[in-house]
């Protein structure tokens, strides 16, 4: 993280701050991998099914708040399950992968038929690990496709699926030559890659790459370096993997500064621009675009979980929802094997806290999102969120 710009950039400072989803990208590579099995374990449909919910509790104050947000949200889905009794097994994990994995272990031998958690890509990889001699499917809430595949899957939101549904759209709108900026860390790079392969798969043209690394100096250095490749390469797209907690309000001010213009170059977010909302602030933001969840879905699970619980829900706790609400669809279905990875993978997905989903046979996930851009200083749906898969952007 870009921390220590100088007092002329006070006022950036000021937006230099943690973004829950993106600290899951950074987590160590999977021990399984490859395709999702097809087995999992066989359940009796006309019993209460016994779900493990793998949560951080025990671990930081912020892990904590995250972990009670995601059993409230858990519960929240069960509370709306028609006519499917779901019996919840709530285990802590402290954030902490070794635990994690005994926990794991620990709800299979109690009797858990599916794990959903936990959050980090480094405990849900071993959690996998642990259990999948056993036959146990793990729903994730990590956003790191590298320990997806075998008996685990990830719930949250991958770069892959909002590079895809960007680009899909840039190459329906007229920008389809794209330079890609990003940080040489892990996020950074998955990202690229995110973008490189979205950018293949929808016949759009990549124009160039840039890098930096995570200093003041190395993004100032980068800003001639981007500027040079768009003119180069006749761009008319320049793709950002970073984010408001990163370098997103410093390249914001200098990009534009240097000549690249938000007229005939269309900047792209691989992040929320919207998070925090001091962002829609920056003048080089104004006319970007960026994906979001469907904002009607989104809203009604606030609504409802405010007035469950008198709070708004943790950016991540929509995730244990769409756990539930994944499992609750599937065990309506009567079937003995309604939570094996064939069954999960079953195209016509999921509706959950923040609009539709399903999950892949690579173990990761697809979203429905919307695409947005910022106007005046506030958010603008250019695209709405697809209502079922098969419509725009898929």
């Amino acid at each position: 993280m870009i921390a220590f710009f100088d007092a002329g950039r006070k006022k950036l400072r000021m937006l230099i701050m943690p973004i829950f989803a993106l600290a899951l990208a950074a987590c160590d590579p999977a021990a399984l991998g490859g395709l999702a099995s097809s087995g999992g374990s066989k359940i009796d449909a006309n019993a209460p099914v016994p779900v493990a919910l793998l949560i951080p509790r025990g671990g930081s104050q912020s892990d904590n708040l995250l972990a009670k947000n995601l059993e409230n949200a858990a519960r929240l889905a069960i509370r709306d399950l028609d006519g499917v009794k779901i019996d919840l097994r709530v285990y802590g994990t402290a954030g902490n992968s070794g635990t994690a994995a005994a926990m794991a272990a620990q709800a299979v031998n109690e009797g858990a038929k599916i794990i959903l958690g936990p959050v980090y890509g480094e405990a849900a990889n071993s959690a996998g690990v642990a259990v999948s001699k056993a036959g146990v499917n793990v729903l994730s809430f990590s956003n790191n496709p590298t320990i997806a595949g075998g008996n685990v899957f990830v719930l949250g939101p991958t770069f892959a699926n909002t590079a895809n549904r960007l680009v899909g759209y840039g190459k329906r709108n007229g920008k389809d030559r794209i330079v890609v900026l990003h940080a040489n860390d892990v996020a950074g790079q998955l990202g690229r890659n995110a973008i490189q392969q979205a950018i293949s798969a929808n016949g759009a043209t990549l124009a160039g790459t840039v890098d930096y690394a995570l200093s003041q100096e190395s993004v100032m250095a980068a800003v001639p370096r981007v500027k040079a490749t768009v003119d180069s390469s006749g761009a008319n797209a320049l793709f950002l993997t970073t984010s408001s907690a990163s370098a997103l309000p410093l390249f914001a001010q200098l990009l534009p500064e240097a000549g690249v213009s938000a007229t005939s170059t269309q900047y792209i977010g691989l992040t929320r621009w919207d998070i925090p909302r001091q962002t829609l602030d920056l003048p080089g933001v104004q006319g970007g675009w960026f994906a979001l969840p469907d904002p009607a879905a989104s809203a009604a699970f606030r609504s409802k979980y405010n007035a469950t619980f008198g709070a708004d829900p943790h950016p991540l706790a929509g995730l244990a929802f769409d756990g539930i609400a994944a499992v609750g669809a599937l065990v309506k279905s009567g079937k003995s094997s309604a939570l094996t990875g064939a069954s999960l993978t079953q195209g016509a997905g999921f509706r959950g806290a923040t609009g539709i989903f399903r999950l892949r046979r690579d173990g990761t996930n697809e979203r429905g999102l919307a695409v947005a851009t910022i106007r005046n200083k506030g958010v603008v749906v250019l695209e709405n969120a697809p209502q079922a898969f098969g419509g725009a952007g898929f």
